[in-house]
């Protein structure tokens, strides 16, 4: 799909994949999403690694790339809508039971439940850049009492901005709803713990729609037991697909998804990938 993608658009370039017979000594951009580890130490003239998502941290996990060379990453409007529409949807989702119901439904339990409406909650974004930006404005629009935190004071209309380690924990204090939408670091992997759980308030729901290595999976477990957090919705995961015996699978407070809240639009994509590679040889596109 990607190669055909590329080669429709620049019909001048010349695209591989790595699967197929091809001199490695001539490629000077590798477009990657979780390739196999290792693999692209095999370019000996490669000038360019390209993510073809909007994450960058597995190519970092891949400690036998080349170092030294230009990172890119997506950063596309479409991809940012479906991110903000999958939050959107997880939220409503949790104000009116849909998730217990649907459990009730398969268990034959009609049990009607207590409802929440939007301006019962404050969300709290974790992560102001290009995605969560969008889902705040979105969220705004919606009604919803947005806020965010980030390393640098965001101005969006009808959003408190926190910034930094000094304020987190009064953004925390205030977030009902809390949705990360980090990018995964040495600073933020793990972030998602018992610290940071007992700072939010009573019966606060996380979302993480970022990377799985944002949790620890047995605090976040822990606290949803003993009554604190009030569930989670989950689209990302420390292995993927989940191992079939991980307690997340089972457990009835955990909504999961196969990390698949939004997904790269080749023909949206395609056009800044070919730039970039423009840019990369020198040429005017």
């Amino acid at each position: 799909m990607w190669q055909q993608a590329l080669k429709s658009k620049a019909k001048d370039v010349a695209v591989y994949s790595y699967l197929e017979e091809h001199s490695k000594d001539e490629i000077t951009m590798a477009l990657v999403w979780k390739h196999p580890k290792g693999e692209l130490s095999k370019y000996p003239n490669l000038k360019c690694i390209a993510s073809s998502g909007a994450g960058v941290d597995f190519i970092f996990e891949d400690e036998n790339r080349p170092k030294n060379l230009p990172i890119t990453r997506v950063v596309d409007v479409m991809l940012a809508k479906d991110m903000s529409e999958h939050v959107i949807a997880a939220i409503f989702s949790y104000l009116k039971n849909l998730g217990q119901y649907r459990i009730d439904q398969v268990n034959k339990n009609w049990k009607p439940k207590d409802y929440h409406r939007i301006s019962d909650f404050t969300v709290g974004i974790l992560g102001l850049g290009a995605l969560g930006s969008v889902l705040a404005n979105d969220l705004v629009r919606f009604g919803f009492h947005a806020q965010g935190w980030s390393n640098s004071k965001k101005r969006l209309e009808g959003v408190t901005s926190f910034v930094d380690e000094e304020q987190l924990s009064d953004f925390l204090s205030t977030s009902e709803i809390l949705v990360c939408l980090l990018p995964l670091t040495d600073a933020t992997f793990g972030i998602l713990n018992v610290e940071l759980f007992r700072k939010l308030p009573q019966g606060a729901y996380i979302i993480n729609v970022a990377r799985g290595g944002h949790v620890v999976d047995a605090d976040l477990i822990e606290y949803i037991d003993n009554g604190h957090l009030s569930g989670a919705c989950l689209d990302v995961f420390h292995q993927e697909p989940l191992p079939i015996d991980h307690p997340f699978w089972e457990h009835d407070k955990i909504h999961m998804t196969p990390h698949y809240a939004s997904v790269s639009d080749t023909n949206s994509v395609v056009p800044q990938i070919i730039e970039n590679y423009h840019r990369l040889r020198g040429v005017r596109p």
